[in-house]
């Protein structure tokens, strides 16, 4: 196995064989708006992309968390080819298909790709009335013999449904969107560093890696926030912070 951070939340995956290109944004640096509602007005994505887009777009599939433009934007839209395999979440498929993609999976369950079994998770984008405008979002954990158990949260809080998603596949290897991301009112919609934290300590057994940071202006918590709440929590031997471009 072999991951390599985009930026953001989009991540080259060599697994098994395969290879998958998860929640991709390939806009250019500021070329779109601020989120709403937000404390700055700071445009979108915050960072250039770390090398070509052409370097990403020829995976053998997509997986999509959820559709928000941090996850899936225009201009990835636009530079993948349409017959790629996609695979989203239950009720995204015909925004998808919108795209000119024609092949697209709805995820309810688990699906065999080649020689990986990949399971639906699902997750808590917010809390309260926040939660429920910010929608239903996935998680995917990726199994295959000889590779470890991979599991990525996706745009979640720290709640049950991580630990279930814990529980019950017992991960090698854990990705978390750890920004912090919040708007003017409410709580964090992603996990921050306190989210990181309580993962830890629920599944000590599981590597950790924390993403989708400093990429978009609603994303408050950064690396250096991060680095430092985990190495005063003495768990920093259990997580790692890629920067963009990196591979891990």
């Amino acid at each position: 196995m072999k991951i390599q951070l985009i930026r953001n939340a989009s991540l080259w995956l060599e697994y098994a064989g395969s290879t998958f290109l998860i929640d991709p944004m390939f806009s250019a640096q500021g070329a779109n708006p601020p989120v709403f509602n937000t404390e700055n007005d700071r445009r979108n994505p915050l960072v250039s992309l770390p090398f070509p887009i052409e370097n990403w777009v020829r995976p053998d599939a997509i997986l999509l968390t959820h559709l928000h433009p941090d996850h899936w934007d225009q201009a990835a839209i636009e530079a993948l080819d349409k017959s790629l395999p996609i695979l989203c979440q239950p009720g995204d498929g015909t925004a998808v298909r919108a795209g000119d993609f024609t092949d697209v999976t709805e995820l309810n369950g688990s699906f065999i790709f080649k020689d990986t079994t990949i399971f639906r998770t699902t997750g808590q984008h917010g809390v309260g009335e926040i939660g429920k405008l910010m929608g239903q979002v996935a998680g995917y954990v990726f199994k295959a013999e000889g590779e470890p158990t991979l599991y990525i949260a996706g745009d979640t809080i720290w709640c049950d449904d991580v630990k279930q998603a814990l529980n019950e596949h017992h991960p090698d290897f854990t990705l978390v969107n750890a920004g912090g991301a919040r708007f003017r009112e409410g709580g964090p919609i992603i996990m921050n560093e306190e989210d990181v934290v309580s993962l830890c300590r629920y599944a000590p057994y599981t590597k950790v890696a924390a993403i989708h940071m400093e990429s978009i202006n609603h994303c408050f918590t950064t690396r250096s926030d991060l680095n430092d709440r985990l190495h005063a929590e003495q768990l920093n031997d259990q997580v790692q912070i890629p920067l963009d471009g990196e591979w891990f």
